[in-house]
């Protein structure tokens, strides 16, 4: 909508949205019943002293925050994009850093940054398919960012019974109050140093599936149909709203 576009130019304005959204997020907590799958995972590796790359899809980065719980430093990668300005503002009331760029976009300095993090002992979260989609498709750019890092990649995702899925590129998953919930961990995924250009599309189709896999068992354990993957990138989808007479 341009008249929220204008709005969210004010600084003053774009501040107010982070308070409210970080309250949000905290009202969805607080009034839902949560169950947590797999959360031995990430204590295990932390308590080792080992950062994880936290991987989850765009449109399912509302609650992160909350999963994560304070364990630890943590990172994420955050487009240079309004909305993400806006997000990285949000989950910084949690105690959560950002790094601007993507593993794709701007991603050269987004890796290094990503990587001396990781070295100084910090987790990092990455949305492989953001910030220009498809939705719930990998990019390459996790499999270089774990082989840099040399740390595991830990897919995670949540549900919830009562939500709205968004008609937006990245088929945002809406956390509603007063729901039932719940937290999934997958199991590590450790790049090799060394790959070669086939071994890397192979990694990456591995990290899809497994984190496209959780998503369903998610969906399924709070008893709602599953959401797939996308076929269109950001600027295709905003393309095909403008011809269709919607708002980009």
């Amino acid at each position: 909508m341009a008249w929220l576009r204008r709005w969210l130019r004010s600084e003053a304005s774009r501040k107010a949205l982070c308070w409210l959204l970080q309250l949000y997020i905290r009202l969805v907590y607080v009034t839902s019943r949560w169950t947590v799958v797999g959360g031995e995972r990430p204590d295990a590796l932390l308590a080792a002293g080992q950062p994880v790359i936290v991987a989850f899809w765009h449109g399912r980065m509302l609650l992160l925050p909350l999963m994560w719980a304070r364990r630890g430093p943590l990172y994420m990668l955050m487009s240079q994009h309004r909305d993400g300005r806006i997000i990285a503002d949000a989950v910084a009331y949690f105690g959560i850093g950002s790094i601007e760029g993507s593993t794709n976009s701007g991603g050269g300095a987004a890796l290094r940054t990503m990587v001396r993090h990781v070295r100084a002992g910090a987790s990092v979260g990455i949305t492989p398919d953001g910030p220009n989609g498809p939705a719930m498709r990998a990019s390459e750019g996790i499999v270089a960012a774990a082989r840099l890092a040399r740390a595991p990649i830990l897919p995670m995702t949540y549900a919830t019974s009562r939500r709205r899925i968004l008609a937006s590129w990245d088929r945002f998953h809406l956390a509603l109050p007063f729901s039932r919930g719940v937290f999934l961990w997958g199991e590590p995924i450790r790049v090799p140093e060394r790959l070669d250009e086939g071994d890397a599309a192979e990694w990456r189709a591995l990290i899809e599936a497994r984190m496209n896999a959780l998503t369903a068992e998610a969906d399924r354990q709070v008893g709602c149909d599953s959401v797939g993957p996308g076929t269109l990138a950001r600027h295709e989808w905003r393309a095909q709203r403008r011809a269709a007479g919607g708002r980009g």
